[in-house]
């Protein structure tokens, strides 16, 4: 038997195991140490590559990033573990060389969101294991060409999105999955975050400022920004819809059929840049395309509806805006994560009181099992312990060779909703399509995260 089709026997035998091509892998056992990669070590990549470094189940053994910058901050990283620093391969190529280390079980892509496509199906063809920081698609094409690839190649992809795992997310998931918000009607969710300091940052700053970009930018200020001069989209959907999204089995037994948007004007940016650098500013003349307030509506093949707001260019406090609601009951989010910070409502047990309850002995009640195994561990991590449960699921996964609780088809659909997001904007809030990814293996499908026997 010849090794593709050794492969595609394999992925046959076996829906729920991980495959790869790499001959490195033994298909039959576990593996002690997965040998990772990383292809863009800016702030985001760097928080990874601290997560990674703590596990001595992880061997980092190459890095891709042009910023000698980065370079220089990720030694230091290295350093503070007394670790040695990997190999480093420069230039925006930088990772084509990388992918050429047959050492590499996996690789974690944490670049500009205009890199992710190219950088991710050649990792798939390379036979490598991924770990995709999140965004939005540059058009649907990239959606299909990851599912194709994967198809092709049966390399697996883990959507990296951290939100996923926050801790009041988990509880609510846990209680949904019991039942106890009846039939599930309608959620909510989006990127609520006041970005003004990142989309300009002129690098003199800890924690951003200024108001140059671009050229002049400093980290993401250097790249993101521009998609805010040139596209008015849903810019950052995964936030919002991953968590929303697990909770109506989206690709597992539902899907989504459509969605239409609809933007406000711009006024927040050019208003940040008139206030702190002037209006005789350069950049106080540039023409942002995307508007303040993007508002997306989605509509599920089970009935469910979805409204994501992507809200990053005004002066706000932070606040991803989740709600669930169903026959039952209904949870609003009004912070940022924390078991006090939201309200609750059951209608039977609180006796027709029509007046919110704190969330917060629910949420304490149905704690994941996964938080209350992991809460230690986790402690100290970024996001408030999410990315340790991120990293975690990346690397045992790929030890136990199971399947990822997010895979290429969750990539492709809630990177989906960018482009068809910015074509309905074009069209005044035209309804668009939104494509099955899964060709039809969304019916038989089940739920992984979440799930009772869920857990590494």
């Amino acid at each position: 038997m010849d090794r593709r089709n050794f492969i595609k026997s394999t992925a046959a035998a076996s829906t729920v195991a991980l495959v790869s091509p790499d001959s490195l892998f033994d298909f039959s056992s576990k593996i002690d140490k997965v040998r990772v990669g990383i292809v863009g070590c800016g702030m985001r990549g760097q928080v990874h590559l601290d997560e990674l470094l703590k596990r001595n189940d992880v061997e980092v053994v190459g890095i891709a990033e042009p910023d000698q910058r980065m370079i220089d901050r990720s030694n230091k990283i290295f350093a503070k573990y007394k670790k040695k620093p990997v190999e480093y391969f420069k230039g925006l190529d930088g990772y084509k060389k990388l992918y050429k280390n047959k050492k590499i079980h996996a690789v974690i892509i944490a670049t500009p969101w205009e890199f992710h496509a190219e950088q991710t199906i050649a990792a798939m063809n390379a036979g490598k294991i991924v770990g995709l920081e999140v965004c939005g698609a540059m058009n649907l094409q990239e959606c299909w060409d990851y599912v194709d690839t994967y198809e092709k190649t049966k390399v697996p992809v883990f959507m990296m999105e951290n939100v996923c795992y926050r801790r009041d997310v988990m509880a609510i998931m846990n209680m949904v999955r019991k039942g106890m918000f009846g039939q599930i009607v309608h959620g909510q969710g989006g990127y609520q975050h006041d970005l003004r300091n990142v989309l300009f940052n002129d690098g003199k700053q800890p924690y951003g400022g200024g108001v140059e970009f671009g050229d002049k930018g400093f980290s993401e200020a250097a790249w993101r920004t521009n998609h805010y001069v040139k596209r008015n989209a849903e810019l950052y959907p995964t936030h919002g819809l991953g968590p929303i999204g697990t909770m109506m089995d989206v690709n597992r037994g539902n899907r989504i059929t459509h969605l239409t948007s609809m933007a406000s004007q711009q006024a927040g940016l050019t208003d940040y840049i008139v206030k702190n650098g002037g209006a005789d500013h350069p950049n106080a003349k540039v023409k942002f395309k995307q508007g303040d307030i993007v508002q997306t509506m989605l509509k599920c093949e089970n009935g469910e509806t979805i409204l994501l707001t992507h809200d990053t260019s005004l002066q706000r406090p932070y606040n991803l805006g989740f709600r669930i609601q169903g026959t039952d009951g209904i949870w609003q989010d009004i912070g940022s994560g924390g078991f006090s910070q939201g309200f609750i409502y059951f209608e039977d047990e609180m006796k027709h009181s029509h007046k919110w309850a704190s969330s917060e002995d629910h949420l304490k009640t149905y704690d994941h099992p996964y938080w209350k195994k992991y809460e230690t561990q986790a402690e100290g991590a970024g996001h408030g312990g999410m990315d340790f449960f991120l990293m975690n699921d990346f690397i045992e996964c790929i030890k136990a060779n199971k399947e990822f609780p997010f895979d290429v088809y969750d990539l492709a659909t809630w990177y989906a909703v960018t482009p068809l997001s910015e074509k309905s904007i074009e069209g005044n809030g035209a309804s668009q399509e939104m494509p099955d990814f899964t060709r039809g293996k969304y019916k038989t499908r089940k739920p992984v995260f979440g799930t009772e026997d869920y857990g590494i």
